[in-house]
Order: structure tokens, then sequence, then C-alpha cells
């Protein structure tokens, strides 16, 4: 199947996708700001530079693009069907970079959260209780993946 954009149209597109500030990370940085919660973004001396870093609570929290994270059983991930040869291992190495930062962030005592783009929807915004509760009680929900 073909493109339906031509190939400027779809360079365009991909080049306006951003890797900082996108709407679910806000979402997440405005409701702890709310609550009070104070971090810092984008940590460079971390493995994976953590979307937020709460060096207070010592978690970092990832917000994963259910597209380029790879989001199994996800409505938001529909694998590409055009250019396969460079989209798919393309979301595999996103998706094993993750783990890997992920193990090396544990490895170091850090506690890591990882939230995903579509739990962020306006009818699921349970999680983000959850990572308040996660924040204030670690201990209660210590076995709990948000």
């Amino acid at each position: 199947m073909t493109d339906t954009h031509s190939k400027a149209t779809r360079s365009y597109n991909m080049s306006r996708i951003k890797s900082k500030d996108t709407t679910p990370e806000m979402v997440v940085r405005r409701y702890l700001f709310k609550l009070g919660f104070r971090y810092r973004l984008h940590k460079k001396n971390l493995p994976g530079k953590p979307d937020i870093v709460l060096k207070k609570f010592k978690t970092v929290v990832f917000i994963h693009g259910c597209f380029w994270h790879g989001h199994n059983e996800c409505r938001y991930f529909v694998k590409p069907k055009s250019n396969q040869n460079y989209w798919l291992p393309k979301i595999e190495k996103n998706i094993s970079r993750g783990l890997q930062n992920e193990e090396k962030l544990k490895m170091l005592g850090w506690k890591v959260i990882k939230i995903w783009e579509c739990e962020l929807k306006t009818a699921k915004r349970d999680t983000l209780e959850k990572l308040t509760l996660f924040l204030t009680a670690p201990d209660a929900l210590a076995q709990v993946e948000l």
C-alpha cells in the first residue's frame, strides 16, 4: 500500500513531531506541579534522559508515545504499512533501548514510572491519581505498574 501523502508532505509532517514538551508530557507535568511536586526535566546525566525527574522521591517518569514505543494491544499503535524495513527496526530499537535504560536506572536505585500516551486520554485520567498515590505512599503501590 502506498502512502497517501506526497514525500514532501510526509517529510514535513514527520519534522513537526516533537520529542520534548509533548501534549502527554505537559498533562503530567501540569498535574504534578499543581499538586506541589517539583521536578527536573530531561536530566542528561541519567540513562535515557527521563522526561520527569523527582529527585526527592528518587523517581523518574517516562511518558511514552504509543506509536514510537510500540505499545502492544493499544489502538494508537498501528504497525506501519509502508517503509516497514525502516519503521519496524526503529520501533524495536526504541523498545529495547527503553528497557535497557529502565534497568540501568533501577540498578542506580531509581524508581521508574512508565506512563503511556493512551493512559492520559481524558477517559483514563485515573493514571494521574495512581501516580500521586505512588509518590505519596510508595510502599502501598510498590507492585503496581501505571
